[in-house]
């Protein structure tokens, strides 16, 4: 078996979440003015919180329901992320070859965080049995 994993950056999930989200931060910079405080912040937001759901699910891997909604809330986000980046596209903002990058990009970090949803069990934090003497 592989290192055994301790912190949250350290999942591949959260590397590729945090990867997307820095891309999309770089290219709406260059976005129109009048999209800064609409497409631009939504982009933005969505991509930064599929690395946060990430990082809240990890957190409560003692709870089996709380680590699956939290990557549920997580898969969602990256959803999101690819309908803005659609409306992106649409609007002329980003040209189809970045438009279709980001989005099978986002399709990968939607197949891991299903894959860690399905294979939940093995993330959960095991409880050791209390000992009171």
């Amino acid at each position: 078996m592989g290192k055994m994993i301790t912190s949250y950056r350290e999942l591949r999930v959260y590397r590729n979440a945090k990867e997307g989200a820095m891309v999309i931060f770089r290219i709406t910079e260059n976005f129109p003015t009048c999209e800064k405080y609409s497409m631009v912040d939504q982009m933005r937001r969505s991509s930064r919180s599929v690395c946060t759901n990430i990082a809240e699910g990890w957190r409560k891997r003692r709870y089996r329901a709380a680590f699956i909604a939290k990557l549920s809330d997580a898969e969602s986000e990256a959803c999101e992320t690819q309908v803005w980046l659609d409306f992106a596209l649409s609007c002329g903002y980003l040209d189809k070859e970045t438009t279709s990058a980001l989005e099978q990009t986002y399709e990968k970090i939607m197949g891991q965080i299903v894959l860690m949803i399905e294979r939940a069990d093995q993330w959960l934090i095991k409880e050791s049995p209390r000992s009171d003497g």
